[in-house]
């Protein structure tokens, strides 16, 4: 589930730790474009890739500590809102990533490029004298909500080995999302 949601959002909440004067050690939570590969089936790779800039407020608190954590839901696509589900609804699954921030290497820097541009082509005209770099959540533990009962708690080598998709004759579809439909089919009308 957690790779599903990831590659199916477009943007997520990032959080650090401000240094910002009258902000400085408290929580500060920021929207940023990402994507972990090119949109459809199997382009994901389950890495959360950002495009950034030193001049943006939430990169200058990552300069000093690039602990993060960075939420995705959902609530963003089409399911949640086809289902009527609040974004707070656990059904309206959501993930929370805990982590880093750090550049990548010159040797990711072309997968993080490809992932980045296919979902966010503007990006590729960002203004050249703001210094932008491909960087990568480094992911170090993760929540699952989605479902009621709780946050699960999924290790990074779990969420990694997942292959998310199973090929069906004329069809792909993520083993997941068959499963909680079933279970939501079997819950009692309300």
């Amino acid at each position: 589930m957690a790779r599903y949601v990831l590659h199916s959002c477009d943007w997520g909440a990032l959080a650090t730790l401000s240094v910002q004067e009258g902000l400085r050690g408290r929580p500060f939570a920021n929207i940023f474009s990402l994507s972990d590969g090119p949109p459809g089936p199997c382009g994901g790779s389950g890495v959360p890739y950002l495009y950034l800039t030193d001049m943006e407020i939430s990169v200058q608190d990552l300069e000093v500590n690039s602990n993060a954590s960075l939420t995705v839901s959902l609530a963003q696509t089409p399911y949640c809102r086809k289902h009527k589900y609040d974004p707070q609804n656990p059904l309206c699954a959501h993930i929370i990533f805990a982590g880093s921030i750090v550049k990548v290497n010159d040797s990711e820097a072309g997968i993080a490029k490809k992932a980045l541009f296919s979902r966010h082509p503007e990006m590729e005209s960002w203004p050249k004298d703001h210094n932008w770099f491909f960087a990568k959540f480094n992911i170090t533990n993760i929540w699952v909500l989605d479902y009621f009962g709780g946050l699960k708690i999924v290790t990074p080598e779990e969420y990694y080995s997942v292959k998310p998709y199973t090929v069906q004759p004329g069809r792909m579809k993520w083993r997941r999302i068959a499963i909680l439909t079933t279970l939501q089919a079997q819950l009692p009308a309300t």
